[in-house]
């Protein structure tokens, strides 16, 4: 028998919303498990780790108030996080203080990586021997790699998340996060090194 909170089981982002507007509760069920993790991420890249949950949950609430009103012009997947960051740049003003995302670095760190319209002097590093989608099909190595991304700082997980496994633009990227083109293209740096360095690890001791 087949599981219908499996996304397959959902032709579509259509199929999905027109099963949750009717009130099937394994249609949320299944988007929650689908788009809550990459929420969250979301929200603790913008406002920090303590309000992420409760930020992720508001902008559910959001979402399910305007789930009529979507009109489909992106992914279901793009709409919600867009809403998520939304409610957390929101709740950060409110809050009316800095929150230290642990992604301090000094300017002259940044300076001579980039030239003078922000693009780097050496391309971003690019994945090695494999793909992401062939790495993760390794499940032995898909764990590493699950457990080195939850070590990373939240914005080098975020800016991973969006581009690698979402697909987003850069410059959408520094929309929903807030940041300039240089820094994300640093956090995006930092964060496929550190996954690079688990991969050369792994393989090196198969």
């Amino acid at each position: 028998m087949t599981d219908k909170r499996d996304s397959h089981f959902y032709e579509n982002d259509a199929a999905l919303i027109d099963a949750m507007l009717e009130g099937d509760s394994t249609a949320f069920e299944t988007a929650v498990a689908l788009y809550h993790p990459r929420m969250v991420t979301i929200a603790k890249a913008i406002i920090g780790e303590a309000f992420a949950e409760e930020i992720a949950q508001d902008a559910w609430m959001s979402a399910i108030r305007s789930l009529s009103e979507f009109a489909g012009r992106s992914s279901l997947n793009t709409w919600l996080i867009q809403i998520t960051a939304n409610a957390a740049k929101t709740r950060l003003r409110r809050e009316k203080r800095q929150v230290s995302l642990d992604e301090n670095w000094q300017e002259k760190e940044t300076a001579d990586r980039f030239d003078h319209t922000g693009h780097w002097q050496e391309p971003v590093s690019q994945w090695e021997l494999e793909t992401p989608e062939a790495i993760l099909a390794n499940d032995q190595l898909s764990d590493i790699i699950s457990k080195t991304f939850e070590q990373l700082p939240p914005q080098q997980q975020a800016v991973l998340s969006l581009y690698d496994l979402e697909g987003e633009s850069m410059s959408e990227i520094c929309n929903i996060l807030d940041l300039s083109a240089s820094n994300a293209r640093v956090l995006l740096h930092r964060a496929r090194s550190a996954i690079q360095q688990k991969i050369a690890q792994y393989q090196d001791n198969d």
